[in-house]
């Protein structure tokens, strides 16, 4: 990913201290290293659930103050507290996961009252008016499509306070 891309992709965020992200991924790339650095700058924490078959240690080392759990497989969820997170990232997983409505029903409730929920997916991957109609009937509002990777379509909406489900 080009410096310019990951400019724009961070313009996404405005984290305050004491903030707390989660990416949920089934790849570590430089979205996860520009969030990492942008968390810590701004005295948040960054939290990665990590997809994979095998177990590595080595993530703890390049992302030493995250928090990292490990997930095995595509059929179980990550693992988070409610109203613990204050953006949930979806990378390459949302697509591949036997369980998608699971997977929404733990990020909106774990996120903060006006949250968002970011799912990234290769482009092609996903049909985002399904996506954004999906999100919709999880009580995410205002989901938009932005262009910001030439190789990835990233959707973006908010958890509203008092709406839906008024977790």
């Amino acid at each position: 990913m080009k410096t310019s891309e990951l400019k724009q992709f961070l313009e996404l965020f405005n984290p305050l201290p004491g903030n707390q992200y989660i990416q949920v991924t089934t790849e570590v790339d430089a979205t996860t290293s520009a969030l990492y650095a942008l968390m810590a700058q701004k005295g948040g924490e960054m939290r990665i659930a990590y997809y994979n078959e095998k177990e590595t240690h080595e993530l703890q080392s390049i992302y030493p103050d995250a928090k990292i759990q490990h997930i095995k497989n595509f059929a179980h969820p990550f693992r988070a507290l409610p109203r613990d997170n204050d953006i949930v990232i979806f990378k390459d997983i949302f697509a591949q996961h036997k369980k998608q409505d699971l997977m929404l029903k733990t990020a909106y409730t774990t996120l903060a009252n006006t949250a968002e929920i970011i799912i990234m997916e290769k482009k092609a991957t996903m049909d985002i008016q399904a996506l954004k109609e999906l999100l919709e009937c999880f009580e995410f509002r205002t989901p938009n499509a932005i262009d910001i990777f030439p190789d990835y379509d990233l959707v973006i909406a908010k958890k509203m306070h008092m709406w839906g489900n008024g977790l």
